[in-house]
């Protein structure tokens, strides 16, 4: 495995982080955390340096990028912040799963407004009785004449509410079989006809805006189920490599950013009469946040470059982020302790950082989750 990167990825980072310091300015991510406001502004940038464009294939307007690309950009997103990746990711990984599970017609009507920015995506799995076990879903689709009507909830729906949004959501179609067989994903537009949206007060990532989705009698045309009927779980499946990665990349940046912040902090911060990070206690703490963050590093883009070679990458991926996500949220605890009182003042954004990262060991599949997939690939049954 080369460790290197090409010129033009190379290119396309440092292209990423310029455009990053001049609109999302820590005023702009203080301002959008605080107002719970969507980063419009950035996505425009996305959409006009080509970033949304980058990893589709040519034929339907995109720029041929692979999956390589799409983890430069969502770990240098992640730096920046991790609400900033989630305008970015959501729209690519399920725009992606419609490339590859989509009909023609649907790739060819929706992947270039998708490009352009004329629609966003995000995706909506979750309800209150159905979490980790998505099968336990009870928000359903009967066909009516040319349309399908859905009913009932879903909750944490990330971004949802975000104006020229798309909903990918995920929905019983066929009680009568087992639920791996009788679920289908449609498109929604979120400003359909009995469709309510409820933004939730979350704690952290605030500004993409956490929903609560209801369904009253939401008729969508056939033409917006994607793909097949009742092939939604195997759908499911084959994005949630895509999301995990992206949310794997995200941690990576960010985890990065606060140990930058914190060594940044330790360096000017003097008491008795030195720097705090010349004290042992304080430089050890230090140099384990390093170490744990390059090793989750490290374990991120052994599973992109499993992913980008064609392999099966879930074990690779699970380990990724359940790492990832357990290191960031450690990195975060520590940073706090480091810079003491001042990284519990809002004005730091140190405090962000440790918001954000309480999510990210619930969210994209939980680390209890992840230890379940990884030791039934390592032959275990765990209960």
């Amino acid at each position: 495995m080369d460790f290197e990167f090409t010129e033009e990825q190379n290119m396309l980072r440092d292209s990423v982080r310029k455009m990053l310091d001049r609109i999302a300015t820590p005023e702009y991510i203080k301002d959008t955390d605080a107002n719970a406001r969507y980063p419009y502004e950035v996505y425009d940038a996305f959409v006009e340096m080509g970033l949304i464009s980058m990893v589709f294939p040519e034929e339907y307007g995109g720029l041929g990028g692979n999956v390589m690309d799409f983890t430069i950009i969502s770990e240098e997103l992640g730096r920046k912040s991790y609400d900033m990746l989630g305008a970015y990711g959501t729209s690519v990984f399920n725009g992606l799963n419609l490339l590859h599970n989509g009909t023609e017609a649907q790739k060819r009507h929706y992947l270039p407004k998708l490009m352009s920015g004329e629609i966003r995506m995000s995706i909506s799995m979750t309800e209150p009785d159905a979490g980790s076990d998505a099968g336990a879903m009870r928000t359903t689709a009967r066909r009516e004449g040319d349309e399908w009507v859905i009913n009932g909830q879903k909750v944490f729906a990330t971004a949802a509410g975000a104006k020229d949004n798309i909903i990918c959501a995920y929905v019983k179609t066929d009680n009568s079989v087992h639920y791996k067989d009788g679920i289908s994903l449609f498109l929604v537009d979120n400003t359909l006809p009995g469709l309510k949206l409820r933004k939730l007060d979350t704690l952290g990532r605030r500004s993409l805006g956490t929903y609560e989705i209801f369904f009253d009698n939401v008729r969508v045309p056939a033409d917006r189920l994607v793909g097949e009927p009742n092939r939604g779980w195997h759908y499911m499946l084959s994005g949630l490599q895509l999301e995990r990665l992206m949310t794997t990349a995200g941690y990576s940046g960010a985890a990065q950013n606060v140990v930058d912040q914190a060594v940044a902090y330790a360096s000017e911060r003097k008491q008795f009469g030195k720097a705090i990070g010349s004290f042992q206690s304080i430089a050890h703490m230090l140099a384990d946040m390093q170490t744990e963050v390059e090793a989750s590093r490290l374990l991120l883009w052994h599973a992109a470059w499993q992913l980008a070679s064609g392999k099966d990458a879930l074990k690779a991926l699970s380990m990724a982020k359940l790492f990832g996500s357990e290191t960031y949220a450690k990195a975060a605890n520590t940073g706090m302790q480091i810079m003491g009182g001042y990284g519990y003042i809002m004005e730091f954004d140190m405090q962000r950082h440790y918001r954000d990262a309480r999510s990210t060991t619930i969210t994209a599949g939980t680390s209890q989750m992840q230890r379940n997939i990884i030791a039934k690939l390592m032959g275990l049954n765990p209960k």
